[in-house]
């Protein structure tokens, strides 16, 4: 049984709630400051909203959409040391509406010249936690880009970020020419002319002159990930169309080596929308609350899955998740390692 690479995820990693006020207020209790903040309105339909360091507090994206980014201060006001600020909007802080934050950290900063690719980037990256935040202008040429994970990126966000364009996702469960939206729920798409035909590799990932990662004198920002043990986890597996609520029985099992914090998949081979679950929200375990990347509608209520201290596993035969035979990708951050090194933690448990 592998010991963790470090023993406390949630100073890398950490879901924030809050409750709207629809004035300005400061989210506190991330536990350290956050590169990348992902917000969702649970209780109705605002936008998904993606802010990041590296473009600057004032610029938004939105995953359940196509659009380009959008540039207003009364979304995320500030980076703070132990959360951020939080302006007046509808879409993250309207009166009486809940809402939910998914928080990463990266190098804490707007980022650095990287040239480890023919096109050069701007990088804020965190080795410890395995993620980086990437920005670049297209060059409209089949090029490489450096990530500054100094390991393998596992999968890549990217985004258009001056115009309207495609999600683009890639996953290593997809193969060299793969790639996934997160603003619909189109099966996996396989072309050579979306990273070359080429999979990342410790310094680099691909693009061509597609106009969704790499159009002349656009704009783009990737988010890339790769496996820490103990913290973060990507991979696949298979759906049994398993609905039974038995104990020991029931959906397939999804080995992560960690209690998780945050499950995000998708249906691989087939039409299904994306799926978020957390450790926060309410109806755990069994966890009933679901909310999806393509769709800004409130998150669902149903017995959905059991998160346990090493992994998860479906209580339902949905195709979003679950379908008989089929393959899905999965991507995983931990609440607690499963085995700590040893003296430092204590061992994670189920609930």
């Amino acid at each position: 049984m592998a010991y963790a690479t470090f023993n406390k995820p949630s100073l890398q990693f950490n879901t924030k709630l809050y409750a709207g006020n629809g004035s300005t207020q400061s989210i506190t209790g991330v536990g350290f400051q956050p590169d990348f903040i992902w917000q969702k309105e649970r209780d109705g339909g605002s936008y998904h909203v993606i802010t990041d360091s590296v473009r600057g507090n004032t610029k938004q994206l939105f995953p359940n959409v196509g659009a380009g980014e959008a540039t207003d201060s009364n979304y995320i006001t500030s980076f703070g040391s132990d959360g951020f600020g939080q302006g007046q909007n509808n879409d993250t802080n309207e009166s009486g509406k809940n809402y939910v934050s998914w928080n990463w950290k990266a190098g804490n900063s707007a980022g650095s010249a990287n040239s480890d690719g023919s096109i050069s980037t701007t990088v804020s990256v965190n080795t410890t936690a395995g993620f980086s935040i990437v920005k670049w202008t297209g060059t409209g040429s089949a090029g490489t880009l450096g990530h500054g994970l100094g390991a393998v990126p596992k999968t890549i966000w990217v985004k258009k970020s001056s115009q309207s364009d495609d999600w683009f996702i890639w996953h290593e469960g997809l193969g060299a020419e793969g790639k996934l939206n997160f603003n619909n729920n189109s099966a996996n798409q396989n072309d050579a002319g979306y990273w070359n035909n080429t999979l990342p590799t410790n310094q680099v990932f691909s693009v061509t002159s597609n106009g969704a990662n790499n159009a002349s004198g656009q704009t783009y920002i990737a988010y890339c990930f790769t496996n820490k043990t103990g913290f973060s986890h990507f991979g696949t597996y298979k759906g049994n169309g398993s609905s039974s609520n038995a104990a020991f029985v029931g959906g397939t099992f999804v080995y992560t080596g960690f209690k998780p914090a945050l499950i995000m998949g998708k249906y691989r081979d087939g039409t299904g929308n994306w799926y978020m679950w957390d450790n926060k929200r309410l109806g755990y375990n069994r966890d009933n609350n679901k909310l999806m990347t393509s769709d800004a509608a409130a998150e669902t209520t149903e017995d959905w899955i059991d998160i346990y201290s090493n992994g998860f596993k479906f209580f339902n035969n949905n195709g979003d998740f679950n379908y008989a035979n089929y393959g899905f990708i999965f991507m995983a951050w931990a609440a607690e390692p499963l085995v700590a090194n040893v003296g430092e933690s204590i061992p994670a448990t189920a609930r």
